[in-house]
């Protein structure tokens, strides 16, 4: 892979090509573009880790992004000056780091309601739940694709077809946000035993246009390496997750600070490193903050020197691995032991069960009633709904399918709404519908 063309200016749904910018670069367009969308929005109301958490400390999807986007920049200046040399006239280390920053904003747009809950909620009510009329005619890839519903393909969807510019370039990124933005480049035949993808078959012109307008190395059909700066995006979201977890864990009172006290120690790379204010009476969210910094800060450190140990490996599209569990011992040990305790102690939590299983009741109901209205207008026409779904078919405004949709692309519209949702509207549009509420 080559810099010039992994870094071009071109943006997808506008072809002119101008490198010459006044103000604002192509990137920091980006930068905006997505900050502004109603989708990033709406991840303020959107579950992090945590579902409906009354704690108004605790991490949604939108503070989650931002602290994601904020490392990912670092990270990409950072590479930026260590590549300065090798990249085009037209990039400095700052469009690096917009980039990056840009792509780890949006990484989490595609989500659902109730997080990674709201995710298996939607797979688990295709596998299951759907009526078997409801899935005829189905292509094999296009069943997958709803059964192994991924927030990231529906984010892929969400910043190239939704956004803004409806089925016209959605938010017209350019193609390196889009490649950086790209996990997993390649669709659900590809995606493993993890199901992980981030293309639908909605939109496979776009995945393979991106890749070949980028020059990613192609490993198979529809299955394109990653962009570079891909990576980073990843770590940026690991230091994150592994970090402030567990500070929203100690928030909720499930975890003490003595319990994630040594593991911040390991990913500072000092496990003797102490702070006056340890001593004091101050507040467990005081004491973490004196060991947040130094964590990250080292933590940055070890991935960007794995990206650069990696690098040739990385631009041929052969790297497989990740990029903190290929730095520093002590931040890869720390990590694992973040992991452990995550596992352990923070899922099983009680409440956060009791409201995931709250969460697929809700979207249980969503799906029963959207999913038999778009069937019903696919199989009987506008003219032949009941009252009901005549109703529910109103309420998708913009996502509403149009007459003469194919059905997947009718399901595929249901998904788009509900997709969108935040956890509240979800559950007060799933209360209404039910008829448990008259308020």
């Amino acid at each position: 892979m080559q810099w010039n063309k992994l870094l071009t200016t071109k943006r997808y749904g506008h072809e002119e090509l101008t490198p010459e910018e006044i103000g604002r670069s192509h990137f920091h367009k980006d930068h905006d573009r997505i900050i502004f969308s109603s989708a990033f929005r709406r991840l303020g109301r959107k579950t992090q880790v945590h579902p409906l958490a009354l704690n108004d400390h605790i991490h949604t999807r939108l503070t989650h992004s931002i602290e994601v986007g904020s490392l990912g920049r670092s990270l990409g200046i950072r590479v930026g000056e260590l590549l300065q040399d090798q990249l085009p006239g037209w990039i400095s280390p700052h469009d690096l780091g917009t980039i990056v920053q840009s792509a780890c904003l949006a990484h989490d747009i595609g989500n659902p309601p109730f997080g990674h809950a709201g995710e298996y909620a939607i797979r688990d009510w295709f596998k299951h739940k759907a009526p078997a009329h409801y899935l005829d005619g189905l292509t094999r890839e296009q069943l997958l694709d709803l059964q192994t519903f991924e927030g990231n393909a529906q984010g892929f969807r969400v910043v190239t077809r939704i956004e803004n510019h409806l089925f016209d370039g959605g938010l017209r990124l350019t193609y390196p946000t889009l490649g950086t933005l790209l996990k997993y480049p390649w669709t659900v035949e590809q995606a493993g035993s993890k199901g992980k993808f981030s293309s639908f078959t909605t939109e496979l012109e776009i995945l393979n246009a991106l890749g070949r307008e980028l020059g990613l190395v192609q490993l198979g059909t529809n299955h394109w390496c990653r962009h570079p700066l891909a990576y980073l995006v990843e770590a940026a979201d690991d230091i994150c997750y592994a970090i402030l977890d567990l500070e929203d864990a100690i928030e909720l009172n499930i975890l003490g600070f003595n319990d994630i006290k040594p593991i911040l120690l390991q990913l500072c790379g000092d496990l003797n490193y102490d702070d006056e204010i340890f001593a004091t009476q101050a507040s467990a969210r005081r004491k973490i903050s004196a060991l947040r910094g130094k964590a990250m800060e080292n933590m940055v450190e070890s991935t960007v020197a794995a990206f650069m140990a990696n690098l040739s490996q990385i631009m041929v599209g052969q790297y497989t691995g990740e990029l903190l569990a290929d730095g520093d011992p002590q931040v890869q040990a720390g990590l694992s032991s973040a992991k452990l305790l995550a596992r352990d102690r923070v899922f099983p939590d009680n409440r956060k069960a009791e409201l995931e299983v709250g969460a697929y009741t809700t979207l249980g109901t969503l799906l029963d009633a959207f999913c038999e209205a778009a069937y019903e207008l696919h199989t009987k026409g506008p003219d032949q709904l009941s009252y009901r779904s005549q109703k529910i078919i109103s309420l998708m405004g913009i996502h509403c399918p149009g007459q003469g949709l194919p059905l997947y692309h009718s399901y595929m519209r249901v998904l788009d709404f509900i997709g969108g949702m935040t956890d509240n509207y979800a559950a007060y549009l799933a209360r209404q519908i039910g008829g448990m509420s008259v308020n």
